[in-house]
């Protein structure tokens, strides 16, 4: 069944997010290689649900959940189909796998989540 498996924080200041959920969850964060800050994090040692933390890129970008799904071409589909809206296409995070943003038909964002095959 899809789940959520990742959650992405946008923030003004990233020093400033970092230590906010450092000292309130202590959440360790290591930066990700790539042209993009990006901080991942993990929420438990087994890290089955993880985040990360990165400069906001729209005015009012809030918390957005990542769910896993088997086809994100198949999924995005179907969030078309029931009155949802593609907002970002699928885009590959390489060596990992594709995602898609989405907008509900109450206009809150997600994203889905094709892990790449292993």
């Amino acid at each position: 069944m899809p789940t959520v498996v990742h959650f992405e924080i946008a923030a003004d200041d990233i020093e400033r997010a970092k230590k906010f959920y450092n000292s309130l969850f202590g959440w360790k964060m290591e930066k990700m290689p790539g042209p993009m800050e990006y901080w991942m994090f993990s929420t438990n040692d087994e890290r089955t649900v993880g985040g990360g933390v990165m400069k906001r890129q729209q005015p009012n970008q809030t918390i957005t959940n990542y769910i896993d799904v088997s086809s994100v071409d198949e999924s995005a589909k179907k969030v078309e189909e029931l009155g949802g809206r593609v907002k970002v296409p699928k885009t590959e995070v390489p060596g990992h796998g594709w995602f898609v943003l989405c907008a509900d038909t109450e206009n809150n964002m997600f994203g889905l989540w094709e892990s790449k095959a292993k």
